[in-house]
């Protein structure tokens, strides 16, 4: 019995055609897509940085992870539109499995991750800042998706997981453009309290670092056991370019050189014991000394 060819020859001439016109759907969904996203949504994203004023070092990760996902959404889009939908429930399907993987492997890299986008997008602080957290503190040089890159004070390299910084508080003095710094001076009971604080206020006005407005302010807020305690509040300008720490200790030094002209007092703690000691030696023991 002979059999036609020309049905199973059509069948594979249909399955073909059926193959190359998904292929062509598929090129022409993903290139429509993946141009659209490079075209108009990564010139938006870019202008979203800049209203930001994030500098180049904080867009290129960023502007990498976008890419990644127009790359994403792309084939996506392509497989939906080619109708690969069994390829594509597969694909799905390792999809899931492998990412549920990889977060139970990688939860710590992932939380420094998502740290970093917030630090990049809610900006705590920038490069240059400095900035203090669980009892460290130093200078920003780098911020990654990953870690932050502190420079400390002893000139060491502080290379800090990002989710250690978002997940407890931080501290940065020279966010804003004026820093308020204070100091305590000791005097002693009997020195004259106005007096001193004439020196303390015009020792901050001599001071070109201290700014004039708002004025330095003095209060006497403790009464401690060998002194007066004279609380000096004093503002400096543009803490991120000033040195703070300089103009703290100018500051406090002419208080102090101005004190020991006045005759004003800087007292220390003193501890006075009282009472008698008694010393009692037995015979033997003074025997055995004199011999010894």
């Amino acid at each position: 019995m002979a059999v036609d060819p020309l049905p199973f020859v059509e069948d594979v001439a249909g399955g073909y055609a059926v193959g190359i016109t998904q292929a062509v759907y598929f090129v022409v969904a993903f290139l429509a897509v993946y141009f659209a996203g490079r075209l108009v949504v990564q010139p938006l994203f870019t202008r979203v940085l800049r209203r930001r004023n994030l500098d180049e070092h904080a867009r290129k990760p960023l502007k990498k992870v976008l890419s990644g996902g127009i790359v994403f959404i792309a084939v996506s889009v392509a497989f939906g539109f080619a109708q690969f939908g069994d390829f594509l429930t597969a694909l799905a399907t390792i999809a899931a499995a492998a990412t549920l993987a990889v977060g139970f492997a990688l939860q710590d890299v992932i939380a420094n991750f998502v740290a970093g986008v917030f630090i990049y997008t809610d900006e705590p602080f920038r490069i240059g800042d400095w900035i203090e957290w669980d009892g460290n503190s130093g200078v920003v040089e780098d911020i990654s998706l990953r870690v932050t890159r502190v420079r400390t004070f002893d000139n060491e390299l502080l290379t800090v997981p990002n989710s250690s910084l978002t997940d407890g508080v931080v501290k940065n003095p020279v966010a804003k453009d004026r820093l308020r710094l204070q100091f305590l001076f000791g005097i002693g009971y009997d020195d004259d309290i106005d007096r001193a604080t004439e020196v303390i206020v015009e020792e901050a006005e001599a001071h070109d670092g201290i700014l004039d407005d708002p004025g330095v302010t003095v209060r006497l807020t403790e009464l401690g056991d060998s002194h007066v305690g004279l609380k000096s509040r004093f503002w400096i300008a543009d803490p991120s370019r000033a040195d703070f720490v300089k103009v703290h200790g100018e500051y406090v030094q002419a208080v102090k050189e101005r004190f020991d002209e006045e005759g004003i007092d800087i007292p220390y703690p003193v501890q006075t014991l009282d009472g008698d000691v008694e010393v009692a030696v037995t015979g033997d023991a003074v025997t055995d000394h004199l011999d010894a």
